[in-house]
């Protein structure tokens, strides 16, 4: 039997899966553990996966000389490429590595669920063949990572909410105190207050915590509300921009492609509304009433609506955009 040697991208690819499994697997311990160990080995692990994915882009494009982000096998790639790199970044300036394992195994799902999508390399359709295919689809596809990315500190967020809530929350209107950065360079310890009294945001988790509920002594572990929802305002400060420069960028490529820079295809619809939930959520939170609970709930739909915008619309909808072909 005639056994291909593996390419360079193709080894990378591998290298850069693996590493994510294992770094996943080790930061979920240590979201649950605290060893110190686990975050110690799986950040470098990690970061030579998410170099490595890197080089294998750049690798399948020097290979083929086919700009490799015009199928969806490539775009996913970049996709969980960027989804690491960014909450490597926020990770080292806000110590988020209890979140990691979260992060980095969705990630990994969507690069394993991008190499079904692998059908080797195609010239790409004359419409493709552009400039601005180097410009819109990094910039669209790096708004969609910094939305996953909060919407996994959202989901932290709600759990941490709603088990206070569960254990008895009888105080109302809490509003996030400060949402700057400590003189450490993290965040506010400054929680939330009511009126004028400066308090934390979840005393029934601690009162918990105190008498030895487990789940509480573990939450705990986790920043305060009033942290959280800030960590998912920035992470979503990153990703708003970026859409919004790819939306416009992509108007651009299509009054080149196809004489007109809006025709209401399916893609370009549901990338709209994305941007409007993103939109209203930078809103919200720029009142009190709105901030926490409300606003992570406006992270996690709007998350579920890039799924549709990215996935949805590009398979299952037939449109300039879809991969049905």
């Amino acid at each position: 039997m005639n056994h291909q040697p593996m390419s360079l991208d193709q080894v990378m690819l591998v290298i850069s899966l693996s590493t994510y499994v294992v770094g996943a697997l080790l930061l979920i311990l240590y979201f649950f553990s605290h060893d110190e160990w686990q975050r110690n080995l799986a950040v470098p692990v990690v970061i030579v996966g998410c170099l490595c994915q890197f080089g294998q882009l750049v690798a399948r494009y020097e290979l083929t000389g086919v700009w490799p982000l015009l199928n969806l096998y490539g775009s996913l790639s970049l996709f969980s490429a960027m989804s690491v790199a960014i909450f490597i970044v926020f990770a080292f300036r806000y110590k988020l590595w209890f979140a990691g394992g979260f992060v980095i195994a969705i990630a990994a799902m969507f690069l394993a669920y991008g190499l079904t999508w692998n059908e080797g390399t195609l010239p790409a359709v004359p419409s493709l063949q552009s400039y601005w295919a180097k410009i819109h689809v990094p910039l669209v596809v790096s708004s969609y990572a910094s939305f996953m990315v909060a919407f996994v500190m959202s989901a932290l967020y709600l759990v941490k909410y709603y088990f206070e809530r569960n254990l008895g929350l009888t105080e109302v209107g809490l509003q996030p105190a400060a949402a700057g950065a400590g003189a450490d360079g993290g965040l506010s310890s400054v929680a939330y207050v009511q009126d004028s009294p400066v308090r934390r945001d979840t005393p029934n988790i601690a009162s918990a915590a105190a008498a030895g509920n487990t789940v509480a002594l573990w939450l705990k572990t986790l920043p305060s509300l009033a942290q959280l929802d800030v960590l998912v305002y920035r992470i979503i400060a990153v990703g708003l921009p970026l859409l919004t420069i790819g939306i416009i960028t992509g108007a651009w490529w299509a009054k080149e492609a196809w004489g007109a820079y809006w025709q209401w295809d399916p893609k370009e619809t549901a990338a709209l509304f994305s941007w409007i939930v993103y939109a209203i959520y930078m809103h919200l939170h720029t009142r009190s009433a709105f901030r926490g609970v409300r606003s992570a709930w406006v992270s996690v739909f709007g998350f579920l609506s890039i799924i549709f915008c990215y996935l949805g619309v590009n398979i299952w909808i037939s449109g300039l955009h879809s991969y049905k072909m």
